[in-house]
C-alpha cells in the first residue's frame, strides 16, 4: 500500500510539473506574440528634425511700462468734491476726472474781478484829466506842475489797472485747477482718493497712461552691454501671458548704468500689434545679437543618462536610439543644436517614454484609437501610448 501511494504521489507531481511547463510555453508564446506587435503612433507623435535659425544675445529682464503716463496731483489746498472716473476706464482728453470744491476761489474771484472794474474806473478818470489838462497846457491855461501831477496820477491807476486784471487771471486759474482733465487720450490706471477727501498741495489724484504706448523697460548685465545696438530684434514673453510670445526691438540704450545692480536700462519698442493690456507686468527676453542656421532638436525629445544625450530615430518602421552631441540651447523656444547624431529630414519620437526598446516595430497610425493590436490568447490586451506633441 506504502509503494502504491508513493507511485500516485510521484505520477501527480510528474503530470503537474509537465502543465506547468506547457503554461510557461504559452505564456512565452503569448508574450512573443505581444512583443511583435507593432508599436503604435501618430504624425504628431514624431518631430521633424530641420534647420532652424539658433540666436544667441544677452538676457533682458524687466517690466512692460506705458510711454505716455501722467501723475496728476492737487495744485491747490482743498476738499474733493467729485471723482468722475474708476480704475480701468477709459478717458478721452479733456474729460473730467475729479472735481474740488471751489467755493473760496470764486470769491477771490469775484473780489478780483470788483477790484478790476473799479481800478477800470479809476483809470479812465484819470487818463479824462490828464487829457483834458494837455490841451489846456497847449492854450497856456494851465500851468506844467498840473500837468505832470495828473500824467502821474494817470500813470499810478495804469499800474493798479494791470495789477487787477493779472489778479483777475490769477483767480480764474485757480479756479480751472479745482477740475481736474485727462491730458491725453488713456485709461485710468489708478486713482487716488475719493469724494471728501482734502487735497493737499501736491498730492496724487489720479493717474492716467497711454496703452497704445506701451513699450519694454528691460535691463541688461554691463558685462553683456557692448554686444547690444540699437535696431537689434528681441523677443520675450510676458508674466500672465502664458506661452504667447511678444518680439521688438531695441530703441534705445542708456548711457549710464544703475549704480546699485550695475546694470543698463535698454528700452524695446513693440513690433506686434497686439499689445498687452495690462502695464507693470514681468518681462523676460533675449536680445538677438547673433544668429545662425543650424539642425535643432526639442528639448522634450532629447533623452538623458549622465553626460551622454539620445534620441529614439524613427526609420523604415523601427526605432533606434541614436547618442547626440548637443550644443548651445536657444533661450526663445529651448531648442537645443544638434552637432553630430542626426541629419536633416529625420524623424525622431517627440516625447519618448521608458518603456520603448531598440529595434521596436511602429506603424503610423491616423489617431491612437484608430487601431488597437490583437488581443493574444491568454494574456489580456494592452496598448502603449506616447504623449501627444504639444
Amino acid at each position: 500500500m506504502l509503494r502504491l501511494s508513493l507511485m500516485t504521489l510521484a505520477i501527480t507531481l510528474v503530470l503537474a510539473g509537465c502543465n506547468k511547463d506547457k503554461q510557461n510555453d504559452a505564456k512565452e508564446g503569448a508574450s512573443a506574440a505581444l512583443t511583435d506587435q507593432p508599436l503604435l503612433v501618430t504624425q504628431e507623435d514624431l518631430l521633424l528634425i530641420h534647420s532652424n535659425a539658433l540666436s544667441s544675445g544677452p538676457v533682458i529682464t524687466g517690466s512692460v511700462e506705458p510711454e505716455r503716463k501722467a501723475d496728476l496731483r492737487a495744485e491747490l489746498s482743498s476738499v474733493v468734491l467729485q471723482v468722475f472716473k474708476e480704475n480701468g476706464e477709459t478717458v478721452k482728453r479733456g474729460d473730467l476726472l475729479v472735481r474740488l470744491d471751489d467755493t473760496s476761489i470764486k470769491d477771490s474771484l469775484h473780489s478780483a474781478e470788483e477790484a478790476e472794474r473799479a481800478a477800470v474806473q479809476t483809470f479812465d478818470q484819470a487818463e479824462r484829466q490828464f487829457q483834458r489838462l494837455k490841451t489846456l497846457r497847449a492854450s497856456g491855461m494851465t500851468s506844467t506842475q498840473q500837468l505832470e501831477d495828473a500824467e502821474i496820477r494817470r500813470n499810478n491807476t495804469q499800474s493798479d489797472l494791470v495789477a487787477a486784471k493779472a489778479r483777475t487771471v490769477q483767480a480764474r486759474q485757480q479756479l480751472q485747477r479745482t477740475e481736474i482733465r485727462a491730458p491725453f487720450d488713456g485709461v485710468v490706471s489708478e486713482r487716488k482718493v475719493s469724494a471728501g477727501d482734502t487735497a493737499q498741495l501736491g498730492k496724487e489724484l489720479v493717474k492716467v497712461i497711454d496703452p497704445t504706448s506701451l513699450r519694454f523697460e528691460g535691463l541688461v548685465s554691463a558685462d553683456k552691454i557692448n554686444n547690444v545696438k540699437i535696431g537689434q530684434s528681441v523677443r520675450f514673453h510676458i508674466n500672465g501671458y502664458g506661452e504667447q510670445e511678444f518680439s521688438g526691438k531695441v530703441k534705445r540704450i542708456d548711457l549710464a548704468a544703475n549704480a546699485t545692480t550695475r546694470q543698463v536700462e535698454v528700452l524695446v519698442s513693440f513690433d506686434d500689434k497686439s499689445l498687452p493690456r495690462v502695464s507693470g507686468l514681468y518681462a523676460e527676453g533675449l536680445i538677438e545679437s547673433t544668429s545662425t542656421q543650424t539642425l535643432t532638436i526639442a528639448s522634450s525629445a532629447l533623452v538623458r543618462e549622465g553626460d551622454k544625450s539620445y534620441a529614439w530615430l524613427v526609420k523604415d518602421g523601427h526605432m533606434n536610439k541614436v547618442i547626440l552631441h548637443v550644443g548651445q540651447r536657444d533661450a526663445r523656444h529651448g531648442d537645443y543644436a544638434v552637432q553630430a547624431g542626426l541629419k536633416e529630414g529625420d524623424k525622431v519620437i517627440r516625447n519618448p517614454i521608458s518603456t520603448l526598446k531598440e529595434g521596436q516595430k511602429l506603424s503610423l497610425v491616423a489617431s491612437a484609437s484608430s487601431q488597437l493590436p490583437q488581443a493574444v490568447p491568454g494574456i489580456a490586451p494592452q496598448t502603449v501610448a506616447i504623449p501627444a506633441g504639444k
